[in-house]
């Protein structure tokens, strides 16, 4: 399968990517031009170009059979009310309607789990009601509308995943394991203001290994790309300080605050039918990413 991946260059694009090709699919990915970003896998097909203006002769060459939609905004503190999200939902309509035209008959969308209403239930695709609240929540739900309706009467397959909490190597240094990391290394004690806050934290070669069955499955409508366990905030940084081994420098703040988030974990039960099940345990995958971020470490020193 030829498939055309934006966001090619981020965490979750670059993982899709590599087990992409290593699973014998072609694939292509817009790369800013004088960026200095590149893909890590050098297999990708690099095209330059931006998402509002992209190059599409050189699109249409490639003549894609699939695109995987993962380009937004995703800078943590900023990205959730950015107005840029709008700008996001214009893009992203004109770049899917243009992609048809390139030959692409499936599409797939990447949403967030903060669509849902968040109760404290487990969230389900069939059952829980969506209520966005942030502004990038609300023009994913709106993207997510718009293009199903356009496939129902334009003759293309759309597919939406819901993210829920990625991690592993190549996150975000501001994410919450890489920043626990950091100030631990640093022998800073680290005070826990909602360690009961629990998401559905998921590694992201279990998250690129989801997508990548999604898309080769051709799923219509949406699937959330979770695991279906939650785990506390208090667990990732225990579990953190024990790989360290500084767990006397972590503790749960005297007055927690409570988190409007406070439980966000997914009905896997549609991802899991397709045959996908996780792979990487959360020790694993922390270990993972603290090896990669010494790594880092001595190589900028």
């Amino acid at each position: 399968m030829k498939i055309l991946v934006t966001g090619v260059t981020g965490f979750i694009g670059s993982a899709l990517a590599r087990r992409a090709i290593a699973a014998g699919h072609t694939v292509a990915g817009l790369v800013r031009p004088g960026s200095g970003i590149r893909p890590c896998d050098g297999d990708v097909l690099q095209i330059e170009g931006t998402f509002a203006d992209a190059p599409w002769d050189a699109i249409d060459a490639f003549q894609p059979d699939a695109l995987v939609h993962l380009a937004w905004i995703a800078t943590p503190g900023v990205y959730l009310e950015s107005p840029q999200n709008l700008d996001w939902v214009k893009w992203s309509l004109d770049f899917v309607r243009r992609a048809r035209k390139a030959g692409v008959g499936y599409v797939l969308g990447a949403g967030t789990c903060i669509e849902y209403r968040i109760d404290g239930q487990v969230l389900s695709e069939a059952r829980t009601p969506l209520k966005p609240v942030s502004l990038y929540a609300r023009c994913k739900h709106e993207l997510r509308e718009q293009l199903e309706e356009e496939a129902e009467g334009g003759g293309f397959a759309f597919g939406w995943g819901r993210v829920f909490y990625p991690y592993g190597p190549g996150e975000h240094p501001a994410r919450l394991c890489s920043s626990i990391m950091e100030k631990l290394s640093g022998d800073e004690r680290i005070v826990l203001k909602t360690p009961d806050s629990t998401k559905d934290y998921i590694h992201i070669d279990d998250l690129a290994a989801a997508i990548l069955l999604t898309l080769e499955q051709g799923v219509r409508g949406p699937i959330n790309w979770g695991t279906g366990t939650g785990i506390t905030v208090k667990e990732i940084a225990d579990t953190i300080a024990d790989i360290m081994e500084k767990p006397g420098l972590v503790e749960a703040a005297v007055d927690a605050t409570p988190d409007p988030l406070g439980h966000v974990v997914a009905d896997a039960s549609r991802l899991r039918g397709l045959g996908w099940s996780p792979q990487v345990s959360l020790e694993e995958g922390l270990r993972q990413l603290y090896a990669s971020l010494m790594a880092s470490s001595l190589k900028s020193s």
